[in-house]
């Protein structure tokens, strides 16, 4: 299935608009990164990776840079150009070029900017980024059943459930979590997604 141009994992790739601009994850970010696990732990709620001090976030940070060079995911921090700071991070990752598709996640903010529209700028560039100048067919999304917020968030784009992965994965405390799915269609995206998000802009 040919893409419209090769996804360059080499290449630092930067998307920004007015409000956001996202840049490839590096270890250095640490720095940026750390006041988070210090000092909003309620964050990692819903994470799979159990980031409780400096050294699992180091851990967290250096396993997103490794993917990247597997070619199989590619990570970038958020900058927030209204607080003039970093805020968060999302990733691309399970990245299936030979099939065009790929998933969109890991995906946390700073509390200070939940609904304020940087999550909605920050999907609006990478979702254009994926269909509109790499060509992928499909971006499908994942998350913990239990984390309501986030589900409403995606739906509220335009996502489509798809369904439940029951028991899915491990979660930190040793408990497993229910996974759902969800997914948008480049013919969505050019449909009726694109134009919903940037409405919501």
């Amino acid at each position: 299935m040919a893409l419209k141009q090769q996804f360059d994992f080499t290449q630092d790739m930067i998307l920004e608009n007015d409000r956001v601009l996202l840049r490839p994850l590096i270890s250095t970010d640490i720095e940026f990164l750390k006041i988070y696990v210090q000092n909003e732990p309620e964050i990692w709620t819903y994470s799979l990776v159990a980031i409780r001090d400096k050294d699992d976030l180091g851990n967290y940070i250096e396993s997103a840079i490794e993917a990247r060079k597997n070619k199989t995911a590619y990570a970038f921090i958020v900058f927030d150009k209204i607080l003039q700071q970093y805020v968060g991070c999302t990733r691309f990752y399970d990245i299936q070029l030979s099939f065009a598709s790929t998933q969109l996640g890991y995906t946390w903010y700073s509390k200070k900017v939940w609904g304020t529209g940087v999550n909605t700028h920050c999907k609006f560039l990478l979702l254009q980024f994926a269909f509109d100048q790499i060509g992928f067919k499909r971006v499908e999304f994942r998350a913990d059943n239990d984390n309501k917020r986030s589900i409403a968030a995606m739906q509220k784009m335009g996502c489509t459930i798809e369904g439940i992965l029951r028991s899915h994965l491990p979660k930190p405390d040793g408990t497993r979590r229910d996974s759902i799915v969800l997914s948008i269609l480049q013919k969505e995206w050019q449909e009726k997604v694109k134009e919903n998000i940037k409405n919501q802009l």
